[in-house]
């Protein structure tokens, strides 16, 4: 570790402390984030498996994903990971809107703002620039079989210049993901996919997808869409918005081990009903198509990253001629063939 001098503890996250540090091996002294993971069982050392995951990791490079330069691995039982250092995230910043605009006033950190003034508002625009990238770098991860699993507005960073840039990716097939974090606090159940809250064992990229349709919500109503407080609470919010599903809507939800006969059947609110007011004004006819595509029960109809970069909600304006050369070519996706 003497290549990296520490400057200030900056969080907790999901899988330990995470520092502000210089990198001391650099000609600028670059600051960068130094994650220490907390292992389970730490006098066993670090298992090879979650450093041969951690690695592949390093060769990911996207202008939306959260770099990760290094990894050290110290005193035989300890593992720190080097990343871009970014200070504002999009639960951050979204606190940070003014009460006028569904935000809580809250103010930022010293020097957060800096460069930043003309990129803190979240109108129409905004939203659909920040769900571009957000899903761009989904779809980077998922073209390079990497799930993330716990996507939520901590972990979405945002740089100087007003792009988001999602961090963690890849660390849940590492370390698992822990019901508790590092100081105990409990991991939010709010962005997970119906699959896994019902017991799911075998899952994929879709489970993404329904976190980024929770966030795409979230980010043009200021307000999470599914707030739920225990496992029970997150599925019976769900269903009150999205109705109970059954085999007709969700062809073998019955089987999932946590399912129940007895639950409460809910009917299905209208999509503009879910994000009412104004938020369903932000996100405009295309924007609500899109959120249906991904707030779909049956994993097997969610929208892909890949088919969502495509859509008419981003092919409508000049964003997806300005971000074309990222992504995979292919026909526009209007939403036909989805429940």
């Amino acid at each position: 570790m003497e290549n990296y001098q520490k400057m200030e503890k900056i969080g907790e996250g999901t899988y330990g402390v995470v520092y502000k540090a210089r990198d001391l091996t650099t000609p600028d002294q670059r600051i960068v984030a130094l994650k220490k993971i907390r292992l389970e069982a730490e006098d066993e050392g670090v298992p090879s498996t979650a450093i041969r995951e951690i690695s592949l990791l390093k060769e990911m490079q996207n202008e939306n994903i959260v770099r990760l330069f290094n990894i050290v691995h110290a005193d035989g039982h300890k593992l720190y990971l080097v990343f871009e250092y970014l200070d504002l995230d999009l639960k951050k910043f979204m606190e940070a809107l003014p009460v006028s605009q569904g935000g809580r006033g809250k103010p930022l950190g010293e020097g957060i703002m800096d460069g930043r003034q003309g990129h803190m508002g979240l109108g129409p625009e905004m939203v659909k620039k920040f769900a571009y990238q957000l899903i761009e770098g989904v779809r980077y991860c998922h073209s390079h079989r990497v799930l993330h699993r716990d996507l939520k507005p901590q972990n979405l960073l945002i740089d100087k210049e007003g792009n988001l840039k999602l961090a963690d990716f890849g660390l849940a097939r590492a370390f698992g993901v822990p019901l508790r974090t590092y100081t105990h606090e409990v991991v939010t159940l709010w962005y997970r996919a119906p699959e896994i809250l019902l017991g799911g064992r075998q899952y994929s990229t879709g489970v993404d997808m329904w976190s980024v349709g929770c966030i795409f919500a979230e980010m043009a109503t200021r307000k999470p869409l599914f707030p739920g407080d225990s496992e029970i609470d997150e599925i019976f919010k769900i269903f009150r918005v999205l109705g109970t599903p059954s085999e007709i809507d969700w062809p073998g939800v019955t089987s999932f081990p946590d399912f129940k006969a007895s639950f409460p059947k809910w009917e299905r609110k209208d999509t503009d009903d879910i994000v009412s007011g104004d938020g369903a004004k932000i996100l405009g006819e295309h924007g609500l198509d899109l959120l249906e595509n991904l707030l779909v029960y049956d994993p097997a109809g969610r929208i892909s990253a890949k088919q969502a970069v495509m859509c008419q909600y981003f092919t409508e304006g000049k964003l997806l001629q300005r971000n074309s050369a990222q992504t995979n070519g292919g026909a526009p996706y209007t939403g036909n063939g989805f429940r």
